[in-house]
């Protein structure tokens, strides 16, 4: 659980951070390794860390991960590859190393601090042969400098009196779930400084990463280089005595042949022009301070949300490529292995609004990476026998399909995964994100460039999809999977049809706009896709006709053709459980109930929310919400549902859904934490707190509020650019809205929430 405690000292009120900005863990868990490794991730935009300890741990899960930095591999055909580990340092004490696994730990204190991104620890130990010293760690990936990154380790003397040594090196020979994709090409070590040049086996990406060590304020002690064949190592030594305090600083700088021809000259050059570590660690301060400055959200009479609600957004800031529009966010983030790496609607959908309103350069980078998939998407179309651009379901560095098509079980039989045959609302889910995007920041330019070809092209496959039913006379897509993927293989889903019927009519609005702002752009695109004027309008006819099973009295839509003919179950005879029900009533037994995975027909109520009224969500919500498993279903869902829950005047479900949401990785409600961010979710939470409670709806004069917050929230502050200005709501409280400054949210005391 997430306990709060206040501390009024007066040191603590000096910090620069105030209140609700630390994650804080006072009793190390080795059950819950995994897990508290993925709480205690840190990122920078170009490469991830996971929060694994700097000495080790048996069984641990380190991860270095890096932005685009792939690699084959069998069943997903390319994986996201855990990077050489850049963290070991080990300290000897009379010659017993250091560990948490070893002696005996007197304290333990290990933190997130999300405001400056740091991750610390103390820890007072005591050697298997009685000596006791206390350990303070810290480390951070520069978000001034994404190449730079950093540890600080104080070693003090309680009552040893004898010889400390320091080592530091790198692990330059990882694996990413037991595959290991990386092969050394050099390694060695001078003057204070190791360095290590590797290579990819199969998509040859170098890596170049270079280390120096440094005993802080003294010069004179000497820093060796051991084990430069095998294994490079920076090594220093002390004569310690009762009190004595020594600071001792690793620099580390990370370069691959993504950015650069020669990632490791680039990492040695870097290096050699590096600052210490307490001016690099004031330019990584300073630009997570700017950072906040338009991100955060202030909740108050609530500190477990207001710190929940930060350590997501957190994650998604932390994570979000800032030079490089040629990657995404997978939905682990850089934290953990899962999904291997690939982009999915996740990013789109649930991660690119809060980014939109927030840091539109950043949400640009995002949806650029899909414009350079479009090749990919147009091969991927094309073997599958349609028309146009067809996104992959799972994609990586090309956008050519590499969502497996066969999963082996633990007992060896392998089961079909159809997602990336016939998932193909992702393709309606990409355009939605590109057109919303535009009319946010009305960044025309972006549009003729880059978007209007996405959201064309994209429309032309939905063309060639469609099949007309004679016998109904309307247009039907059949044979899909709904974001409900409990059921696969299923007809005229109706998230499906009516997202695509939303993106044909936007593509045409969008395509009278550019023929009238930039004929010659639309001129290209009429050669390029084969925009003619038969084709335009069979978009419009399909539109019209596309066929969606909706009852005209109580507006129920049906999810797909039959699901109100599927078995209808009471959740509660399934409790308590511990896994979803798909998990304990197998795949098949579950596509024949109604059981839903994550809210699909609400979800596409929530997407067009302009389009529907109160009593269509109303009589949806009463008939689908109780068939969703929001416990183990997606956990994609709850945040959805605590938005619509508002829009239904529900505060206290709304605040279930939020919370699950909100603390699915502080507090592993899902019990899958271990294997990483769930970004999506925490995208989630923005679109919760701001949609939902702060009840934000876009007007042609820019977006105003309509609040439902909880009845315990006495305030709800935050920002949001709209057409290049600033909109600063500041709810719950009779004051002028203004833009925030964190300086000046300063408390009387410092709130740390433990986990």
């Amino acid at each position: 659980m997430l306990n709060v405690s206040t501390q009024n000292s007066q040191q603590n009120q000096q910090l620069i951070d105030t209140t609700d900005w630390n994650v804080i863990e006072t009793e190390f868990d080795p059950t819950r390794l995994h897990h508290k490794e993925t709480v205690f991730t840190l990122a920078n935009g170009y490469l991830g860390v996971r929060g694994s300890f700097e000495e080790g741990y048996p069984q641990d899960s380190c991860a270095t991960l890096i932005h685009g930095v792939y690699d084959d591999v069998k069943i997903a055909h390319t994986e996201l590859v855990n990077c050489p580990n850049w963290l070991p340092l080990t300290v000897k004490v009379a010659g017993e190393r250091f560990s948490m696994n070893s002696g005996e730990i007197l304290n333990y204190e290990r933190r997130l601090d999300l405001r400056l991104g740091l991750v610390s620890r103390d820890v007072r130990w005591r050697s298997p042969s009685g000596h006791t010293l206390d350990f303070h760690f810290q480390r951070f990936a520069s978000l001034a400098d994404r190449h730079v990154l950093a540890i600080r380790t104080q070693i003090t003397s309680v009552d040893f009196e004898g010889e400390v040594t320091v080592e530091a090196g790198f692990d330059s020979e990882p694996h990413t779930q037991g595959v290991r994709h990386w092969r050394t090409i050099n390694q060695g070590g001078v003057d204070r400084i190791i360095w290590l040049n590797s290579q990819t086996l199969h998509s040859v990406i170098q890596l170049g990463m270079v280390a120096k060590l440094v005993v802080e304020d003294d010069d004179t002690t000497a820093v060796g280089v051991e084990n430069v064949c095998s294994s490079p190592t920076l090594a220093t030594s002390f004569e310690f005595y009762p009190g004595k305090t020594v600071a001792v600083e690793k620099i580390v700088t990370v370069f691959t042949s993504r950015e650069t021809e020669l990632p490791i000259a680039a990492a040695i050059e870097r290096l050699g022009s590096e600052p210490r570590y307490a001016t690099l660690l004031a330019a990584h301060i300073a630009a997570w301070e700017q950072v906040w400055q338009d991100s955060d959200i202030i909740i108050g009479g609530d500190r477990q949300a207001q710190l929940s609600v930060r350590y997501n957004l957190f994650q998604l800031l932390a994570v979000t490529p800032r030079n490089d529009d040629r990657v995404s966010i997978p939905p682990k983030s850089l934290s953990g292995f899962a999904y291997s790496g690939h982009i999915f609607w996740d990013t789109e959908i649930f991660m690119l609004p809060f980014l939109t309103y927030t840091q539109p350069a950043l949400a640009r980078n995002l949806l650029t990476y899909r414009y350079h998939t479009l090749p990919g998407a147009r091969r991927k179309a094309q073997e599958a026998g349609y028309q146009g651009a067809m996104f992959a379901w799972e994609s990586a560095v090309t956008g050519d399909e590499v969502t497996p098509r066969w999963v082996p079980t633990p007992t060896g039989e392998l089961v079909r995964i159809w997602c990336g045959d016939i998932e193909v609302h992702i393709n309606a889910d990409i355009a939605y994100a590109a057109l919303h995007y535009w009319h946010t920041t009305n960044d025309d330019e972006w549009i003729r460039d880059y978007g209007g070809e996405i959201i064309l092209d994209t429309a032309v496959f939905w063309e060639s999809r469609v099949q007309w039913n004679q016998e109904r006379h309307s247009y039907d897509i059949l044979d899909v999977i709904g974001p409900d993927e409990n059921h696969d293989r299923v007809d005229n889903n109706a998230f499906t049809n009516l997202m695509v019927q939303w993106h044909l009519q936007s593509a045409l609005a969008l395509w009278d706009w550019l023929k009238q702002a930039y004929p010659e752009t639309s001129t290209q695109l009429v050669q390029k896709l084969n925009l003619t004027t038969e084709r335009l309008h069979h978009w419009a006819e399909i539109s019209e006709n596309l066929f969606v099973n909706q009852d005209v009295k109580t507006g129920l839509i049906e999810q797909f053709e039959g699901f109100f003919q599927l078995e209808d179950i009471n959740f509660a005879d399934y409790e308590p459980r511990t896994k979803s029900l798909q998990g304990l009533l197998g795949i098949e037994a579950t596509s024949q109930k109604q059981i839903l995975k994550q809210p699909d027909v609400l979800m596409l109520l929530f997407l067009l929310r302009e389009r529907y009224d109160y009593n269509t969500l109303a009589a949806n919500w009463d008939y689908y919400n109780q068939r969703t498993d929001h416990t183990y279903g997606s956990s994609l869902g709850p945040a959805i549902h605590a938005v619509l829950a508002c829009d239904l005047n529900q505060p206290t479900a709304a605040y279930t859904h939020f919370m699950r949401s909100a603390l699915v990785d502080l507090e592993d409600v899902r019990l899958n934490a271990g294997e990483g961010i769930h970004a999506a979710s925490a995208g989630g939470v923005w679109q919760a707190v701001v949609f939902g409670f702060g009840g934000i709806r876009m007007t042609q004069f820019g977006p105003v509020a309509c609040p439902n917050l909880p009845s315990h929230w006495t305030r709800l502050k935050f920002r949001l650019q709209w057409r290049d200005e600033w909109y600063d709501f500041d709810l719950g409280v009779e004051q002028e809205a203004k833009v925030p400054s964190l300086v000046e949210e300063t408390a009387n005391s410092l709130v740390e929430v433990e986990i």
